[in-house]
């Protein structure tokens, strides 16, 4: 099934490691040319290895069994997290990008060291792109078919999408930092530093509201995976004994389901014999779908 199959953890590993080591160089860099690009950077690389530790504490937080008070499981906590990074890769990325250039605007001054920063600038890509190629190995374990733009309008692996979000932003980031300060250096006026960062602020503002929106949908209550759906309502149609199946809800609950279903049996089927082809097709279903994690069937006679 394509919900299932990749492992988010690693895939926040990669990008943990790729954007420490990449703040801390840039940081170096900031504090030698005076860039407000480098310094904009800077921050979105904190921000973004902040956001790997909140992703990873929501994971956690989602295992939690269910309780008295939370009989579906916590696995929706999951998801409040990876809203928590969006808004801090809009906040702490974006505004403050944006910020700096427009503040950068008016007090404009020539980059110094530029070589420092394009160095910096040109390892960050390389250990970016290696962030960007641990999730990319994840993604194409679920997206299986699907081009990836239909994956991220589907997926319902929030972890995912946040971080492929995160890597795709930095990556357009540091190109973009790279060649503004190149212009800069070239034409030796700051101004060019200055529209980088408000560049780089754009980026990280559309992709984070994008990110966002995704995970929205998953909060407020989103069905499973498209394929998963219907490979449970064509399981239940064709079973023996069942006349129609009058409605299939599924509901993604973190990495479960909750599924329910309204079918209609044989006419005439005693109760008894009822009961046990219900809890049979509930067996079949956790067993062939592991990802359902709640099943509810009901028998009926009309929508």
């Amino acid at each position: 099934m394509a919900a299932g199959g990749g492992n988010p953890v690693k895939a926040i590993a990669y990008a943990f490691l790729a954007n420490l080591a990449i703040a801390i160089a840039k940081t170096v860099a900031a504090i030698f040319t005076g860039s407000s690009s480098m310094t904009a950077e800077a921050i979105h690389s904190y921000a973004d290895t902040g956001n790997q530790v909140l992703l990873l504490l929501g994971m956690k937080r989602a295992q939690k069994p269910a309780d008295r008070e939370h009989p579906l499981g916590y696995g929706k906590l999951s998801y409040f997290w990876s809203f928590i990074v969006a808004l801090l890769l809009f906040s702490l990325g974006g505004l403050y990008s944006l910020y700096e250039g427009y503040h950068k605007l008016g007090h404009t001054e020539p980059v110094q060291s530029l070589w420092i920063a394009l160095v910096v600038l040109g390892l960050s890509i390389g250990l970016e792109a290696f962030s960007m190629w641990g999730c990319m190995k994840e993604v194409n374990k679920v997206r299986g078919k699907r081009t990836l733009w239909q994956w991220l309008k589907e997926s319902r692996n929030s972890e995912l999408v946040v971080v492929f979000g995160e890597d795709l932003a930095a990556l357009l980031g540091l190109v973009m930092a790279f060649v503004f300060l190149s212009i800069a250096g070239i034409t030796g006026n700051g101004i060019w530093d200055a529209i980088g960062s408000m560049c780089i602020g754009t980026v990280l503002l559309v992709i984070a509201l994008f990110v966002a929106d995704r995970i929205k949908k998953l909060l407020i209550g989103r069905s499973a995976d498209p394929e998963l759906h219907d490979a449970v309502e064509e399981m239940i149609r064709d079973d023996d004994g069942v006349l129609n199946v009058f409605n299939v809800i599924t509901v993604q609950m973190g990495p479960k389901v909750m599924l329910a279903a309204k079918i209609q049996l044989e006419e005439g089927m005693p109760i008894e014999v009822a009961c046990e082809k219900i809890n049979r097709v509930e067996q079949e279903l956790k067993r062939r779908f592991p990802e359902i994690g709640w099943c509810f069937v009901e028998p009926d006679v009309r929508e």
